[in-house]
């Protein structure tokens, strides 16, 4: 099914949720947070997406997705630090722009696939190196980076109160 083996929609399934949930509480919180369930099913969605991508290798070995992977799976545990207060006043910034990434993070794969599978007839582009994909990702950064410093912003006046 749309040129995926039974790992991959597993992986892409999971990964779906993990997006919802992170979309729901970016619009509801204006951020993700390990505080509430909606919280902690993308926490452990995102770790299992991670987790199933190891062992998809639709490109060949390992590549740019493992590495993103891993990458997820080293700001999460930073993430989890941050939780703990090991940053002092910074936890709190580095928790919530942390998670933030991670979102970002599945929107980097979500894209590429999309677009290269997507419509079935006639993919939207024919590698992840197509410049469209690089431009919406890039767009989708920007949009990151933007929400970040929003988060940042918040987080600062609700210091100062």
């Amino acid at each position: 099914m749309f040129g995926l083996t039974s790992l991959g929609i597993v992986h892409t399934l999971i990964s779906l949720v993990a997006v919802a949930a992170g979309t729901i509480l970016l619009i509801r919180d204006g951020k993700i947070s390990w505080d509430n369930n909606i919280g902690k099913i993308y926490v452990f969605t995102t770790i299992i997406v991670c987790l199933t991508g190891f062992g998809i290798f639709q490109h060949g070995g390992f590549g740019k997705p493992h590495a993103l992977g891993i990458i997820t799976l080293l700001v999460l545990g930073i993430v989890y630090a941050a939780n703990q207060k090991k940053f002092g006043k910074a936890s709190a910034y580095v928790e919530t722009i942390g998670y933030s990434m991670t979102f970002f993070f599945h929107i980097v794969p979500g894209i590429t696939e999309s677009a290269t599978r997507l419509p079935l007839d006639a993919p939207l582009a024919s590698s992840p190196d197509d410049p469209r994909i690089q431009m919406a990702i890039g767009i989708c950064f920007i949009l990151f980076v933007i929400g970040a410093v929003l988060q940042a912003r918040k987080l600062s006046g609700a210091a100062k109160t």
